[in-house]
């Protein structure tokens, strides 16, 4: 079978770094992940496309002679098609590099332990490595048994496992748009946040991201998009016609009070393996605003965001998803979408326009 062929996933590692690209080798070949070339800078990377077609490139942001930043549109115009994540550590410049990448063509970001030891011992960064990888090249490892503590291997299936049923639509007026989306999120965000200005709603927004990017996410958002936008703080009263990030690290989740809505942050258990996490954020609004709640589930591996969305339909509320054919990964729309819970299914360049008529505004 040819390397075209294959139904395996093949990934290119690059870092400047020796010994962190031998760490992420394993963890990668330790889940039956193909490594076809592990190089040291971005020049060799482009060198190394003249060989080897991976399905994904692991590129880290910082490196001599060619950076990440400057080889990511050379080797996206190199071979079409390719996914890149880009490795950075948790520094505010890093999280600014690798929004930016995000709009240079990167499908996602991976944030890096400082430290061999911290990555090798880091069990998180193996899974969330390993489910990236799997996710986004939409093949599957060698070996699908994994032995105990090994990184499970995840499917995210290409077609929906069940034909597509929508809900009808409610006819309650929108009191709060609720936003949630992880791999390909920022990028989809941008596009529907842009038709969103000047609405009376408070819009909630999930990304799954750590500290410091979810700062500066909401810094681009309002910068692109001219809608008023913060990261979240603990108890922060909620406004008309502003947008709220969740905080790194932290649920975000709306409550009501005696001077109005706020939203708090809280660091009860992750879920879905997240935090923040799409769930909570949708179980309070159907708590706060009952039948007001417009959800909305934008591209993400996982399932983040279907148990939410039962309770928002429960609660006479209404979910719009993006559709397969416009998502970076279809897991978390999908899996709301087959589960029944959705009202819209969308293209990505038809939810921002849906959500503001549904919304009210012209």
């Amino acid at each position: 079978m040819s390397a075209l062929e294959s139904n395996h996933a093949r990934v290119m590692v690059v870092d400047d770094s020796a010994v962190v690209r031998g760490l992420i080798v394993r963890m990668l070949e330790k889940a039956g992940i193909e490594v076809i070339a592990s190089v040291g800078d971005g020049q060799q990377a482009l060198r190394a496309l003249e060989r080897h077609r991976p399905d994904v490139i692991i590129l880290d942001i910082e490196m001599p002679v060619m950076d990440g930043l400057t080889a990511l549109p050379q080797l996206v115009a190199k071979q079409p098609g390719v996914r890149i994540i880009m490795a950075s550590t948790l520094t505010e410049k890093n999280a600014s590099i690798s929004l930016r990448a995000l709009q240079l063509g990167a499908a996602d970001y991976i944030p890096k332990p400082t430290a061999a030891r911290e990555i090798s011992g880091g069990q998180d960064f193996q899974r969330e490595l390993i489910d990236k990888v799997t996710a986004l090249s939409g093949k599957r490892g060698k070996t699908q048994t994994a032995a105990p503590g090994a990184a499970r291997v995840t499917m995210v299936p290409a077609k929906p496992v069940a034909p597509i049923t929508t809900r009808p639509e409610t006819s309650l007026p929108v009191r709060v748009i609720a936003i949630g989306s992880s791999t390909g999120g920022p990028q989809a965000l941008f596009e529907v946040l842009k038709h969103l200005t000047g609405l009376s709603q408070p819009i909630l927004i999930t990304q799954h991201m750590p500290p410091t990017f979810t700062r500066i996410l909401a810094t681009n958002i309002e910068r692109q998009t001219r809608l008023p936008t913060v990261e979240a703080t603990d108890n922060l009263r909620v406004e008309p016609g502003k947008a709220y990030v969740a905080a790194g690290d932290y649920h975000m989740v709306a409550e009501k009070n005696t001077s109005g809505v706020c939203v708090r942050l809280v660091q009860s258990p992750p879920e879905n393996f997240c935090r923040p996490a799409v769930d909570p954020m949708f179980r309070s609004v159907a708590s706060v605003y009952g039948g007001g709640v417009l959800g909305v589930i934008l591209t993400g591996m996982g399932h983040d965001g279907r148990e939410g969305a039962k309770v928002v339909t429960e609660n006479k509320g209404m979910i719009v998803a993006q559709d397969e054919q416009s998502s970076v990964v279809w897991g978390m729309p999908g899996a709301v979408v087959t589960a029944g819970l959705a009202s819209r299914v969308l293209p990505l360049s038809d939810i921002g326009a849906y959500v503001r008529r549904r919304a009210g505004g012209r």
